[in-house]
């Protein structure tokens, strides 16, 4: 008795002994890693805010997607996927906590966050214990950095949602728009980039107004007072769903919903929209001429019978779900595709302690108690390679980590309720047709292949608008006017508004008024009235921006177009010569009159000074130049005649560039080789 009792006693001292790490409930322990021996359960979690427009469709997606995944037995046979949900509350403070509380879970997997924001934050915690993050509502572009290889985005990234902004402003020709944004994460880093995808449009942001993420009504209201004295009228409106139709209710208050204005949406209003169950008509009339984009889902009989399923199910707040109630579904299915094949290609599933967070020096955090998901670093790449067909698509990534077949339907709201007018893809581009038919065909991206349908603009017009006004703070323009005394037909000074006058003021005003918009200006008389002013110190002027232009008869001249650019001249120069006609006659003579007599007498005497040079030179040699004087004398006169006509012969064939020799013999019998030889190359 006494040996069986010290034997019990052994093993009592040696049982407290062993650290509880070592021993698990379900499994076996090897040092700091547990290691499932009977898989039956895997965990993954859920972190979004329930109760938000997102977080409402999105939570019914999950919840139906574990229930058809444990339904189905060719997916994780013999093990049941369970979901540990955690709200963030749309807080980045309680987001990061329930993090780390879900990590303390042992999860594969997480699904959501939805705000970019709290994504940010957790990517830095999953990143160090290798969970994937897959996330159904974090749009924010910068996630797809290497700097959060854990971060998988399961929805359309805002990158492709600016571009097709940027497509949309080219297609109607502006050029500049005012960007209304929440400043925050996806605020910031969304407009950024749609800034960069303006500039390859030639246009720009022309002002960024920002709005903190818990902004009032009347610090919207400020905002929207001051963008309304800007130039531009094209708003592109990037904000969260929640609130963002206060914009457009002070919008409307303020006068900035009627025709001239341009509202562009992104995909957050018809989120909005797609999640009431019924959109009261003044919603509607609050909208009434908004250009929204919304994620593009095929429209399949598969999709049509989800959400027939989500309105039955009990416990729903709401019967009408958004395009995250499919992006969160298929982001349940892309973690138990990529798990089932994990297991298959014979990857564990175990946990360990950070050696990092073993030191807590007595907090009370309890970070020691966060496990690392060993399997990690291949189960992550495992994702990446999943490709299958979901609800709201082809799940496929491409090198990026992006969905491939980005794409946005394009709508425009009214007071009947949304019209599809077009989609953009970054396949295409705009176009009528539904990017699935569109990728059958070629890419084409041309100017000539972009097309919508037409648009109601706010005010219930078709026209498209301008797209910019005059601002109302804007400076007018400082057009200089000389102050002439002469030539008063030109410009003067009138008594009568605009306070000058005369043919230059009246073709100025003419094309003043064939633009399209307005043009405040203010005309300033340059000068004392009492002389002429100096128009070469008015052009200065105009070039040193003292003023912003002038009108009135100022020649061009080199001088004044390197400082300054002129119109074209729209009357002649007033330098004319006035003289009198009469009618000449000709004479047999006349073509005498070019040269004077004395200019002829010296042509005759090197006339008759070369035939005598020439006389005394043949003479000894030539017998055509012996004879008789008088055959002699008609010797050289005709030979002086023809080789000045063979010179201005020579020159004008020379002059058309052809080449020539002549020998001048026959009649003349010129021997070859004497001095009165004439050759020209």
């Amino acid at each position: 008795m006494e040996v069986i009792g010290l034997k019990r006693l052994f093993l009592l001292v040696l049982w407290l002994w062993i650290p509880k790490e070592v021993v698990g409930m379900n499994g076996t322990t090897i040092g700091n890693s547990t290691v499932s021996s009977r898989l039956s359960v895997v965990k993954i979690g859920a972190l979004f805010t329930v109760d938000s427009v997102i977080g409402r469709s999105a939570k019914p997606g999950i919840v139906a997607a574990i229930e058809d995944v444990n339904v189905n037995k060719t997916i994780l046979p013999g093990i049941k996927l369970e979901v540990i949900l955690h709200d963030t509350n749309c807080s980045g403070f309680l987001g990061t906590v329930e993090a780390l509380q879900l990590m303390e879970n042992e999860v594969v997997a997480a699904i959501g966050p939805q705000s970019s924001g709290i994504a940010h934050v957790i990517s830095h915690v999953v990143n160090e214990l290798h969970v994937p993050l897959l996330s159904f509502g974090a749009t924010d572009p910068t996630l797809s950095s290497l700097q959060y290889p854990y971060f998988v985005r399961t929805t359309q990234n805002d990158y492709f949602q600016m571009y097709a902004i940027a497509d949309i402003v080219d297609y109607y020709r502006w050029r500049e728009v005012i960007a209304i944004f929440v400043d925050d994460d996806n605020g910031r880093n969304g407009i950024s980039v749609l800034g960069d995808a303006l500039s390859k449009k030639r246009a720009k942001i022309s002002y960024k107004a920002a709005l903190s993420p818990g902004a009032t009504e009347s610090d919207i209201g400020d905002l929207l007072n001051g963008v309304n004295l800007m130039e531009s009228r094209v708003f592109i409106i990037h904000v969260n769903p929640d609130s963002g139709l206060v914009i457009f209710s002070i919008a409307k208050k303020l006068g900035m919903m009627t025709s001239g204005y341009v509202w562009i949406a992104t995909d957050w209003l018809p989120s909005t929209l797609d999640s009431m169950e019924t959109v009261d008509s003044n919603t509607l009339s609050l909208l009434q001429g908004v250009v929204a984009l919304r994620h593009h889902t095929p429209d399949t009989n598969l999709k049509k019978s989800f959400f027939s399923r989500l309105k039955n199910m009990k416990g729903m707040e709401t019967s009408s779900f958004n395009s995250y109630a499919l992006y969160a579904y298929d982001a349940v299915w892309l973690a138990a595709y990529a798990l089932d094949t994990f297991i298959k290609e014979g990857g564990n599933i175990s946990f360990s302690s950070d050696p990092k967070l073993l030191d807590t020096k007595g907090s009370m955090l309890h970070l020691s108690s966060l496990r690392v998901f060993e399997g990690g670093p291949l189960f992550l790449p495992t994702i990446f390679r999943m490709n299958f067909t979901g609800l709201s698509g082809q799940i496929q990534f491409d090198a990026e980590k992006n969905l491939v077949h980005p794409s946005y339907d394009i709508l425009n709201i009214g007071d009947a309720g949304s019209r599809r007018i077009g989609y953009w893809s970054n396949y295409s581009g705009l176009s009528v047709l539904s990017p699935e038919n569109l990728y059958k065909k070629p890419p084409n991206t041309s100017t000539s292949n972009q097309k919508l349908f037409s648009v109601v603009w706010p005010g219930e017009t078709t026209a498209t608008p301008r797209g910019w006004v005059f601002p109302n703070n804007g400076r007018q323009l400082r057009i200089a006017v000389p102050h002439r005394i002469s030539y008063l037909e030109f410009v003067s000074k009138d008594k009568n508004p605009p306070g000058v006058r005369g043919y230059c003021i009246d073709v100025f005003e003419a094309a003043i008024n064939l633009l399209p918009y307005p043009v405040p200006r203010r005309y300033i008389l340059y000068g004392d009235g009492n002389r002429n002013p100096n128009y070469n110190q008015l052009v200065n002027d105009v070039a040193l921006n003292i003023y912003d232009a002038t009108v009135g008869d100022i020649t061009i001249v080199p001088n004044r177009t390197r400082i300054l650019d002129f119109t074209q001249p729209f009357m002649e120069s007033g330098l004319v010569v006035v003289v009198p006609v009469k009618e000449i006659k000709s004479s047999p003579w006349s073509f005498l009159k070019p040269f004077t007599a004395q200019m002829w007498c010296v042509t005759g005497a090197f006339f008759l000074f070369v035939g005598i040079v020439v006389w005394i030179l043949e003479h000894r040699h030539n017998p055509e130049f012996r004879g008789s004087p008088k055959k002699q004398l008609m010797t050289i006169f005709w030979r002086e005649h023809c080789e000045w006509s063979w010179k201005i012969c020579a020159n004008h064939m020379a002059f058309c560039g052809v080449n020539y020799q002549f020998k001048l013999h026959s009649k003349l019998n010129i021997h070859p080789h004497s001095t009165a030889a004439f050759l020209t190359n």
